[in-house]
């Protein structure tokens, strides 16, 4: 009798596995412009593939072309958002309906610079973490920029702020560093989740590893500027806030100890030693729409007042008599997410330790402008708003550069 009881819900499991494993979306292939582009599988002419297919995307550019992306398309209520990657070939996951396909730029983007991709700086878990060095083609010692990419701590990869790298490298002035870090909770599959001051080791991680290199592609590991948008931007300040407490004490594991061990150390070299070299290093930095302030941290982190204080650049502002660490701040005036009152409220704190501060707000634009992506909006965005911004980052080092040159004549 019991088994009989049983067989009803096991019909029951499994019909809903199997319903389940016949669960179909559809895949739409966009017409590409400037080259042209494969799947494998092969794509059915409905459409219909089952919901998970996992696409290998070849790209081929026209004659005076340049594969940038391949992309997936899903649509929301205000239209079309995009996710892509560079690599070629690339690995597109159909988990709902989508468009796919291809993107390419003109040559003329990437002369007199070179790229080079998924340059790995360490393995702390599930996710291998990289970057991307955008150098001018005839690089020699020249100041590195470190790009620290956003998406709320928890998307995007460094691939979506390559069109800041490809902007900074054509000026012939410095070599970029793009990097990618660990994504916060369980967002990379880790089973143990990630917490935030694990984030900002990997980008000490990941500066470490580009000091120790930059010599492979042009750049000089003793003048160091930092940048990045939203999350980025956070990360950026925290890095060259926090430097002063790079060591391997632990993150509150002792009381009234919250140290900074880089995901990866060169071989010899301690958290401290690396630490003192950063210091010496970092020239400045650039944190774009940034997240700043503890209450904006504790809102946007969930983290008890204790862990916000020590995540949240205007909470170690180091005095301009201990260290300098000069930035440029910029926000677009319609930014709902990043308000100009948490803007004014760091400047403020920033002045008050002595530091050099400086802060431009862009009217007619909100979030996100110096992201890249494929489609003609964002590129739009980019070129109106990102474009000049870049010239005025690019300014600020440039002061910087002559003012550390004059220092040590």
């Amino acid at each position: 009798m019991k088994t009989n009881k049983l067989i009803p819900i096991f019909l029951l499991f499994l019909f809903s596995a199997t319903v389940q494993a016949q669960e179909k979306v559809k895949v739409t292939l966009e017409t590409p412009q400037n080259g042209m582009f494969s799947v494998s599988p092969t794509v059915p002419a409905d459409g219909m593939v089952a919901k998970g297919t996992r696409f290998t995307v070849t790209a081929k550019p026209d004659k005076g072309y340049v594969f940038d992306c391949a992309f997936q398309g899903v649509k929301v209520p205000w239209g079309l958002t995009y996710n892509e990657t560079n690599d070629n070939p690339g690995v597109i996951v159909a988990d709902r309906d989508i468009t796919l396909g291809a993107a390419f730029l003109p040559e003329s983007e990437f002369k007199d610079i070179k790229i080079t991709k998924n340059v790995v700086y360490a393995r702390p878990g599930k996710k291998t973490l990289k970057y991307d060095v955008y150098s001018p083609a005839k690089a020699r010692n020249l100041p590195i920029v470190v790009i620290v990419h956003g998406g709320g701590w928890s998307s995007n990869t460094e691939d979506i702020m390559r069109g800041l790298g490809r902007e900074i490298a054509k000026s012939g002035r410095y070599v970029a560093f793009s990097i990618d870090y660990r994504f916060i909770g369980g967002g990379d599959g880790e089973e143990t989740p990630v917490a935030m001051y694990q984030i900002i080791e990997d980008v000490y991680g990941a500066i470490a590893h580009i000091m120790e290199n930059a010599s492979l592609y042009g750049g000089d590991a003793k003048r160091v500027f930092i940048t990045g948008d939203s999350a980025g931007g956070h990360l950026s300040a925290a890095a060259i806030n926090f430097a002063d407490y790079i060591g391997d004490g632990g993150f509150g594991r002792t009381s009234g100890v919250y140290e900074f061990k880089p995901t990866y150390l060169p071989q010899g070299k301690d958290a401290a030693t690396v630490g003192k070299e950063m210091r010496e290093a970092f020239l400045g930095a650039v944190p774009t729409y940034p997240v700043l302030t503890d209450d904006v941290m504790k809102r946007f982190y969930s983290a008890d007042t204790l862990t916000a204080r020590h995540i949240s650049p205007i909470c170690f502002i180091p005095q301009r008599s201990v260290r300098a660490v000069p930035q440029l701040i910029l926000r677009g005036t319609g930014d709902t997410l990043i308000r100009d009152e948490q803007m004014s409220q760091y400047c403020n704190a920033m002045s008050k330790a002595g530091q050099d501060i400086k802060y431009i707000q862009i009217g007619g634009i909100g979030h996100a402008f110096l992201d890249w992506r494929h489609d003609d909006n964002s590129k739009r965005t980019f070129t109106r708003f990102g474009l000049p911004q870049i010239k005025e980052m690019l300014l600020f080092f440039d002061g910087l550069v002559e003012e550390n040159a004059a220092a040590h004549k």
